[in-house]
């Protein structure tokens, strides 16, 4: 039985929880991390991104590249909150899943082409997300976790792709 993997990851899961809770902070550029010159950007908004912003930049450096970036402290309980239920959707729609990260998920999808369809049954699961949570969500489906993670990061944002068995290579 050929292998099916499903990698999810929400898309800029900080600043779109901070946009759902806010919605003036939409279409801005948005820093989440230490509000002083020592903390450390720990997400931003892809608009952040187009002035060269990264995580794990130094907050001075951002702030200094888009000085009139909104800088958020963050709030970990809050984005938990988002992340469990997330979680709570994936868990009742797949049968073996791998919670990766906060934000990010694996599942194997493996025998349900048979039933349904393994593409149809992501992106169903990815719209039911999207539309239950109100956060953007992308999604790879490989034959394996590294490709389907690959394929997640040429989706975003808030995209979905599939790489078909026999062509993860030139993929």
């Amino acid at each position: 039985m050929q292998k099916t993997i499903l990698h999810l990851d929400l898309d800029t899961f900080f600043v779109s929880v901070e946009r759902k809770l806010d919605s003036r902070l939409k279409q801005r550029p948005i820093l989440v991390g230490g509000l002083s010159d020592r903390g450390v950007v720990a997400a931003c908004s892809y608009e952040a991104r187009g002035y060269g912003i990264h995580s794990g930049m130094p907050m001075r450096m951002a702030r200094e590249l888009c000085p009139e970036a909104v800088v958020i402290r963050g709030n970990t309980a809050t984005y938990s909150k988002h992340s469990d239920e997330v979680t709570a959707i994936i868990k009742e729609q797949t049968p073996l899943f791998e919670k990766a990260s906060i934000d990010e998920f694996y599942a194997d999808l493996s025998g349900m082409d048979r039933f349904f369809g393994c593409y149809r049954y992501a992106t169903e699961l990815r719209q039911r997300i999207i539309k239950e949570t109100g956060l953007p969500i992308s999604f790879g489906l490989s034959v394996n976790k590294v490709v389907s993670k690959v394929a997640t990061g040429e989706a975003k944002p808030n995209n979905q792709l599939v790489v078909d068995s026999g062509y993860e290579k030139p993929f």
